[in-house]
């Protein structure tokens, strides 16, 4: 089979403006970034029309190193659902170049089921991602300047909570010292850089309903305090205006187009577990707007990117999914079944049904939240038959539908049995109110709690000093009604990424709490988890490369 960047370049495009009409979005608010790529304006939004659009979230089990595939499922079967007559568009993150030069060399799907073109999509895009980097670190530049512009008359910060971030795996920036070199060089300080997709910036962008309210959450930022321990945000600054003008292009949601030409909105890009792991309210409600089916990701396992979806983007931003598909593997189940990483790919079928309890501990976890679950078996060339029923037998004793995705090998033809199972239910099966794994009322603790003993499984939740210091800072400020996005490994339930399966009765440790007072939520740090990733020993960037003019390496 042709590699993934092959695949890409054999489909022939169709002009982005013929994919807007083809799908009813009003050429008028098309804004072109090339002939395959737009912007289109968040002013086409219409709530009434998004009320009666069925949302579709996939999600996963906990994944491998490689992966489960989600993007390629999701896109998948937005394909399939077009093949059966349903109007369907997906809508999904961006991709870092973090990883796409680190471990994965792309995320714009795969094989047969992508959204193009690839090459852009997965390096500069249309630029927001520059956009976010530019609009974070100017704050970071305007607060150093006005220190030490203002030292003189007095002014001072006891303690600055506003660092810098950069889109590349780099674990040397984690901590810094900034200032260096003599009085004209600014303040000496200890600072650090976080990855692109945990900025704040990013959050907000990702949860603004329009532009104003993105100039509110931008003035609301907490930098730090000062000497006489007041809180310092940007609105103080007097620079939410310049911070907005930087991020005037990079609100309005991004339209390009999958392998089979439907539209997709991929539009802000926060990872899920050092962030919330959802693309833009604006994108997924403009979406909704033009869809009758709409398929969204959250990234990660179902116990990050889903619980995250829930509790922060649909409580925010009012959405309501009708259906939950979690995503599994052959590879992904041996894994959580004991079956050694060096020998997934081969048949175990012992360890394929020790692992279901990490499938099944996910699936209590979506029906907490009222949701109506569905799984999608997302097939590798070396799975067998045996292994496929097994999985489907085991989901039928659950009461919960199963059907095989293929759309990596067969584009939309190979996700028609998925799409079929996704409609039927939604179709015949109303769905539930969504309920939250907590209330907004929930103290603080309570919160982190409620998410960690019931949803992952912990024993006692534990904290470090610094961390009950910012619990208390931010009831004081009033943001004890903040939603909380857990930072964790994605490769357990617990804070310990080697521990698969299920985790049980395991101490889960809170580290450190990231107030953003502008995302309006609190950003609770566990375990060793790094919001500034590091480079594995051989970065993908080894491989990619220009070829005879033609851009290797990204997949």
């Amino acid at each position: 089979m042709k590699s993934d960047i092959e695949i890409a370049r054999s489909i022939e495009l169709m002009k982005i403006k013929q994919v807007a009409q083809n799908y009813g979005i009003p050429t008028d608010y098309v804004h072109h970034y090339g002939r395959y790529m737009a912007k289109v304006s968040e002013e086409l939004i219409d709530e009434e029309k998004v009320k009666q659009s069925n949302l579709i979230l996939v999600t996963a089990i906990t994944p491998t190193k490689a992966g489960i595939g989600k993007t390629t499922v999701s896109i998948g079967l937005a394909l399939g659902l077009n093949r059966i007559g349903r109007r369907a568009f997906c809508a999904l993150r961006e991709p870092s170049l973090g990883p796409c030069f680190g471990m994965k060399g792309g995320a714009a799907g795969g094989g047969y089921a992508q959204v193009l073109p690839m090459e852009k999509i997965n390096l500069h895009f249309t630029g927001d991602f520059h956009a976010i980097t530019s609009a974070h670190n100017m704050i970071a530049a305007l607060l150093d300047n006005y220190m030490y512009q203002n030292q003189d008359n007095g002014f001072a910060m006891k303690e600055v909570l506003w660092n810098r971030v950069l889109d590349v795996n780099d674990r040397g920036l984690r901590y810094i010292v900034t200032g260096l070199g003599g009085k004209s060089n600014g303040i000496t300080r200890e600072s650090s850089f976080d990855i692109t997709p945990a900025s704040e910036i990013m959050a907000i962008l990702c949860l603004a309903k329009n532009e104003a309210d993105l100039r509110r959450r931008i003035e609301n930022i907490l930098l730090g305090f000062t000497v006489d321990n007041k809180p310092f945000t940007v609105k103080d600054l007097g620079v939410a205006g310049a911070i907005t003008v930087l991020l005037k292009d990079a609100i309005a949601p991004n339209l390009v187009q999958t392998t089979e030409h439907t539209p997709a909105f991929v539009h802000g890009g926060p990872f899920a577990n050092i962030a919330h792991g959802c693309n833009s309210v604006l994108a997924t409600k403009l979406a909704m707007t033009f869809g009758e089916y709409v398929v969204t990701e959250a990234g990660f396992g179902a116990d990050l990117g889903a619980e995250k979806f829930y509790d922060i983007k649909c409580r925010k931003a009012g959405l309501q999914p009708k259906l939950t598909v979690i995503v599994a593997t052959a590879q992904g189940l041996k894994m959580h079944g004991g079956v050694s990483l060096d020998k997934i790919k081969e048949p175990d079928m012992e360890g394929l049904q020790r692992g279901f309890a990490n499938l099944d501990k996910h699936i209590g976890n979506l029906r907490s939240f009222g949701q109506t679950v569905v799984v999608a078996f997302n097939r590798y060339a070396n799975d067998t038959e045996e292994e496929i029923a097994l999985v489907r037998r085991h989901c039928e004793e659950l009461g919960v539908g199963f059907a095989v995705n293929n759309a990596f090998a067969e584009g939309g033809a190979g996700a028609v049995e998925l799409a079929q199972l996704v409609a039927d239910t939604i179709e015949r099966h109303p769905s539930q109110p969504l309920r939250f794994a907590y209330e907004d009322a929930n103290r603080i603790e309570e919160k982190i709690a409620k998410v960690a003993t019931r949803l992952y499984g912990a024993a006692e939740v534990t904290y470090s000093i610094t961390a009950r210091k910012k619990i208390k800072m931010a009831e004081s400020l009033g943001y004890d009604t903040f939603p909380v996005c857990i930072a964790k490994t994605q490769y357990s339930f617990s804070t310990d990424p080697k521990l698969y399966g299920v985790a049980k009765g395991f101490e889960f440790h809170v580290r450190d709490i990231v107030l953003n007072a502008g995302a309006e939520m609190l950003v609770v740090v566990a375990g060793e988890i790094m919001r500034m990733p590091g480079l594995p020993k051989e970065p993908q960037a080894l491989h990619i490369d220009i070829v005879n003019g033609e851009i290797e390496g990204l997949s």
